[in-house]
């Protein structure tokens, strides 16, 4: 037997020799008997062709020596001068650390640049299958250590996600996230024993934090709040296995937080950013000693939006105010601007803290919220579908003047509403309104004018259904606006063919007159309506609405500005728009809104009450835009179940131009 430290041949190795303590260090004390045995028959080998050596066959062997030489020598020159930096890099690989660099999301600010959203760092734990020990025991070990500094639900839930993953797959190559929003103390403790802990590591990504008071509101009431850009802010969350592999090909990994919905979501590719690399090489403990190579992160774009923060706060107050004053709870509202479709507020109530997503919920506040009745996570201004009532009359008054079935000066006689057969069609003042031309109709609400001009009565001849559709499709019914944020809904038009293929019952003249007053089928979204009124605001044209005025690089430097898009224009002649336009100032001037007649500056409108239910009340209408001769605005309100527009819709509407116009500076200073 060889002495120890002698070198051993090894028959089976391509270079010959093999030192017996190097051979025995990958044995345990156990098979050392094993190993002693093995060497001795190894040494009898030897023995064995010393006494039988033929001179021919040594010399065929020296030959074979040779050549086996040879190619052992070109193999290592090939090693070492093609492939040398390749396993170079691979031995490099045991005492390198690859770290992942953030890039910084983008923040979102106000028309002001006051910022809505700021980053706050987030610490992720999480595991690598297949850096993890491969012996149970030593894997058992390490989720021992986790347990006690994260807690035995993330460890259980960890092993849970690992008892499913394929080793052969390439999710056995992906981080598996154990515990985010890590405490100060758990960021301690881990990165102590972090050496100790093959296959975890940390990371840092960034969580946003909302602001639900901005600098000008806590200097200007300390009752205002923000709560209601949660619903176009929307919020960031950890990266669903669906989402991942979406954007899998867009470089995201499972420690990756992505926009869930609204603006966050529909602005996610400029937002995010690109994330960096730093290869480090470390000691034993797991300690940096230098920077091998740096990839730096970019960070993501800046979004400036057309909301202001000012208007938007005092809309949310005011609608807070009405909806307590009316026992009411859920309402919407939307200001924009009609000469070029810019959102400067978007109220929807209730709403909810966009915080508590974002720093992560806890699953009995989320299901509180998911199974609310009213709703809170609904963005009504652009998802909720109700009838509109009378606000749909500009329409309908504008169609029939252009298909000249009536002029300015046409008037019917309002008895009180129309009888067809066995069934009445009332108006909503007991004994009608008189007689009745398109002026008088619009600013009264005069049903019975509708029913003629839209479905006809006797041998007057209306507008029907199928046009009627027609006219409410041009000015944008019926499909989603195209705003720049997720979630809008599209609304409906009915048609006597669907309604027959639906409910195997014909078109009757009553689904025309419920049609033409806003009744029956006809779904609408405040958005929608809000974006018709703004024809009728600056001479015809609806422009498609936009939450946001630029992007910016994240040097400041303007990345791209949101020009203004017109999206229907010529629906109908400026003469009958401007007929219309008079007929709204009118509604304000002696019809249905003359609370609005104390306003600082000239206003005009329409009112609406939206019937849905016999058990219920109303919904409530008002969409209406100012200043008349120089509109700038158009403000669009509906409170679900409130009544008479005039006791919830309109009284929103005062308060806000009240404000606007008497104590805003709306040169924005």
């Amino acid at each position: 037997m060889a002495k120890k430290g002698q070198q051993i041949k090894n028959l089976n190795s391509p270079f010959g020799l093999v030192s017996e303590k190097k051979r025995q260090t990958h044995l345990s004390s156990g098979h050392k008997e094993w190993t002693e045995e093995v060497f001795l028959n190894e040494a009898k080998a030897e023995e064995t062709v010393s006494h039988n050596f033929n001179p021919h066959f040594g010399l065929i062997l020296l030959r074979i020596l040779l050549l086996a030489g040879l190619i052992l020598l070109a193999r290592v020159v090939w090693l070492q001068f093609y492939r040398g930096d390749y396993y170079y890099n691979l031995a490099e690989g045991n005492r390198l650390r690859t770290e992942r660099l953030e890039a910084k999301r983008g923040i979102i600010y106000d028309t002001h640049h006051e910022p809505l959203v700021s980053n706050m760092a987030n610490f992720i734990a999480y595991v690598t299958p297949s850096n993890l020990p491969t012996d149970a025991g030593l894997r058992q070990a390490v989720l021992a250590q986790l347990s006690l500094i994260l807690g035995e639900s993330a460890i259980t839930s960890l092993k849970e996600e690992l008892a499913v993953i394929d080793p052969g797959s390439a999710d056995f190559y992906q981080p598996v996230v154990i515990s985010d929003n890590l405490t100060y103390n758990e960021v301690v403790q881990l990165t102590i024993k972090l050496h100790r802990l093959p296959g975890v590591s940390l990371a840092t990504t960034n969580k946003r934090l909302y602001a639900n008071l901005s600098n000008w509101l806590a200097t200007t009431s300390s009752t205002l709040s923000l709560n209601s850009l949660s619903l176009i802010l929307g919020y960031t969350g950890k990266i669903s296995p669906t989402e991942l592999e979406k954007y899998k090909e867009s470089g995201y990994s499972p420690l990756d937080y992505i926009g869930k919905v609204s603006l966050e979501a529909y602005y996610e590719t400029d937002l995010r950013g690109t994330n960096g690399s730093k290869q480090v090489e470390v000691d034993a403990l797991g300690n940096e000693k230098a920077i091998i190579s740096q990839q730096n992160p970019i960070d993501g774009r800046h979004l400036v939006l057309n909301i202001d923060a000012r208007l938007q706060a005092k809309l949310e107050e005011i609608m807070r105010q009405h909806l307590a004053r009316i026992g009411g709870r859920r309402a919407a509202a939307i200001v924009i601007n009609p000469q070029n479709g810019a959102i400067l507020a978007m109220v929807s109530q209730p709403s909810f803290d966009n915080n508590s997503f974002s720093l992560g919920i806890k699953q009995a506040d989320y299901d509180a919220l998911k199974n609310d009745p009213d709703t809170p996570l609904l963005n009504r201004a652009i998802s909720g579908e109700y009838p509109s009532g009378s606000t749909i009359k500009p329409i309908i008054a504008a169609a029939a003047l252009e298909e000249k079935i009536i002029t300015p000066s046409t008037s019917f006689l309002s008895t009180g509403g129309l009888r067809v057969g066995q069934w009445f069609f009332p108006d909503w003042k007991a004994g009608g309104h008189g007689w009745t031309n398109v002026t008088k109709a619009i600013a009264e609400s005069v049903n019975t004018f509708f029913y003629y001009i839209g479905g006809g009565y006797e041998d007057f001849t209306g507008l029907g259904v199928e046009r009627l559709g027609q006219y409410l499709q041009s000015f944008g019914l019926g499909r989603p606006t195209g705003i720049d944020l997720t979630g809008e809904t599209s609304g409906f038009v009915p048609t006597a063919e669907w309604k027959e293929q639906t409910t195997g019952e014909p078109w009757y003249i009553g689904d025309t007159y419920h049609l033409a007053i806003g009744q029956g089928y006809l779904l609408v979204t405040p958005l929608q309506v809000a974006n018709y009124t703004t024809a009728f605001a600056n001479g015809g044209r609806i422009y498609q609405p936009r939450v946001v005025q630029e992007i910016l690089n994240n040097d400041g430097s303007i990345y791209e500005v949101k020009e203004p898009k017109i999206i229907a224009e010529n629906m109908v002649s400026p003469e009958n728009i401007e007929t219309v336009r008079q007929a709204m100032r009118q509604t304000v001037v002696s019809g249905s809104a003359q609370s609005l007649k104390s306003l600082p500056v000239a206003v005009a409108g329409k009112t609406g009450t939206a019937q849905f239910d016999s058990r219920k009340p109303s919904h409530s209408w008002f969409t209406g835009f100012a200043p008349f001769d120089n509109p700038q605005m158009v403000l669009t309100v509906l409170v679900e179940e409130g009544g008479e527009s005039t006791d919830s819709a309109v009284p929103i509407a005062k308060d806000f131009w009240q404000w606007y116009f008497s104590s805003l500076d709306t040169s924005g200073g």
